[in-house]
């Protein structure tokens, strides 16, 4: 099994949501390990996050499963229902097409580190739960949730 050397794999920074929804997760840091190493059926991600930044808009998968390992440091789960504690050992799951809207807000002083895993379909749409965003299924572009391109 071939070891990923970390150091190699690009670390990029912010997200691609169009502005103001950028900001928040504008000093999040991903590295791609599955592309990476190759994988092509499911994606998983080191991210670091560091103190007031979020994860993502809170958002869900229609077509993809995306599951969630803390390994160092504590972020904010917030969900439809309320918000959760996570610390590094936790760990949490989002079956797709849940309606489950989510996103990590670090609220601690210090860099958060986990891993993001999420399996690749095709025919996934997003939908971003308190803005006016979502990703098409035939469409990978940010979209006003009237379909309309940003």
């Amino acid at each position: 099994m071939p070891k990923i050397d970390l150091a190699n794999v690009p670390k990029l920074q912010g997200s691609g949501y169009p502005a103001p929804f950028d900001m928040p997760c504008a000093e999040r840091v991903r590295q791609r390990l599955g592309d990476a190493g190759g994988i092509g059926d499911f994606g998983v991600n080191l991210m670091h996050l560091p103190p007031g930044s979020w994860s993502s808009q809170r958002h869900w998968h229609a077509e993809e499963d995306e599951f969630l390992f803390v390994l160092a440091g504590e972020l904010t789960l917030v969900e439809d229902d309320g918000e959760t504690l996570l610390r590094a050992g936790d760990c949490a799951a989002f079956p797709k097409n849940s309606g489950n809207g989510h996103h990590l807000i670090n609220r601690s002083a210090a860099v958060a580190t986990y891993l993001d895993i999420g399996s690749r379909s095709t025919s996934d749409s997003v939908v971003y739960s308190d803005i006016d965003l979502l990703i098409a299924s035939t469409d990978t572009r940010y979209l006003h949730k009237d379909g309309s391109p940003y």
